[in-house]
């Protein structure tokens, strides 16, 4: 994990997703347009919470989030999604 100049606000998180398959099991090739965007990352910064919530995911913790949770950003030449916390759905 690098040590990123971004923290994020409130009850926010930002993830770096896992690398999505490139094979199948049985050594099939899957093409960029047919990928399935990757549902687990690691946790790579967190906010501070809300005054009547404080956050339970920590830095360093791998999740699992819904399929169209968070936004998007490419910091540092790497892609990582922000989202709520309420978006992510377990912790591994």
């Amino acid at each position: 994990m690098a040590n990123l100049s971004i923290k994020p606000l409130a009850d926010r998180v930002l993830i770096e997703p896992l690398a999505a398959e490139t094979t199948t099991s049985s050594g099939i090739i899957i093409p960029d347009t047919a990928k399935e965007k990757p549902q687990k990352g690691t946790v790579v910064a967190v906010g501070p919470g809300t005054k009547d919530e404080p956050l339970t995911v920590k830095v360093g913790d791998s999740v699992l989030y819904g399929k169209y949770a968070g936004t998007e950003l490419k910091l540092e030449g790497n892609e990582y999604l922000m989202m709520r916390e309420s978006d992510i759905l377990a912790i591994v």
